[in-house]
């Protein structure tokens, strides 16, 4: 006989980890899986906000790729090896990460199609603009890739996905959320120590 959720235990599903989750899926959970999705799905949607460029989107929507992610990593969640708390969030990140690079690569094959009207100031930013955009977003990949796996997760929840410290403290499985918070606040001075 299958398992119950969180919920129906009468455990409410925000205060159990995603790993936990996981683990409740595996063992024959019917109804993890739902809750997994209720976790993940507005994180992912948060995270990927503004993130595809609009050239992008015409072949596939932010809402595309976010449902996409989810449905390759609910997918392989038996096969997933979990690296610590937080690791299937940050999984779901690169998995977005790579959808959207791929997504990238293919709006820049194909001619955009545009009537420029000639009254509209010019938007389009300068390639210095561009640069240190990409400068700056190549540093922080450095720095985040440079933490531990527990601080690197800890601030992807934070900076990235939006989490409450107290959300941080429950998927993070840490006593409270300022010992979360704490976690935050050291792993971001290292990565701006290693960015300076």
């Amino acid at each position: 006989m299958p398992r119950q959720s969180p919920s129906a235990a009468g455990e409410p599903p925000a205060t159990v980890s995603t790993a936990t989750l996981i683990q409740r899926l595996r063992d024959g959970d019917d109804l993890a899986r739902e809750h997994l999705v209720e976790r993940c799905l507005p994180l992912l949607k948060r995270w990927a906000q503004g993130r595809l460029p609009h050239s992008a989107r015409d072949v596939s929507d932010t809402d595309d790729l976010v449902q996409v992610t989810l449905m390759r990593a609910l997918g392989r969640v038996e096969s997933f090896e979990s690296r610590g708390q937080g690791a299937f969030l940050a999984y779901l990140r690169q998995i977005l990460v790579n959808m959207s690079r791929d997504e990238i690569r293919k709006a820049a094959r194909r001619p955009i199609a545009t009537e420029v009207d000639e009254e509209l100031p010019d938007s389009v930013r300068s390639p210095y603009e561009q640069s240190v955009d990409a400068e700056t977003r190549a540093a922080y990949e450095r720095a985040l890739e440079a933490l531990e796996e527990h601080q690197r997760n800890a601030v992807i929840l934070r900076l990235e996905f939006g989490m409450s410290y107290s959300e941080i403290a429950i998927e993070l499985e840490r006593p409270s959320a300022n010992a979360a918070r704490v976690m935050v606040s050291r792993a971001l001075t290292r990565m701006a120590q290693a960015m300076g």
